[in-house]
């Protein structure tokens, strides 16, 4: 059985509805000198963003 597709501003709609994400997981030194991970969930288009900005 197939499903129905849709057309026109209704289809946006859903297809912004579903947005792509992306689990990032950076870690970090702590002043013991053991590394605690941070994860994160976001767009998978703003992943390199998100990378640079919490570089060390």
């Amino acid at each position: 059985m197939a499903k129905k597709q849709v057309f026109g501003e209704e289809a946006k709609s859903l297809k912004f509805a579903h947005r792509r994400m992306a689990k990032v997981i950076i870690s970090k030194k702590n002043e013991t000198g053991k590394f605690s991970y941070k994860e994160t969930m976001i767009d998978q288009e703003s992943v390199t963003d998100f990378i640079k900005n919490n570089k060390v």
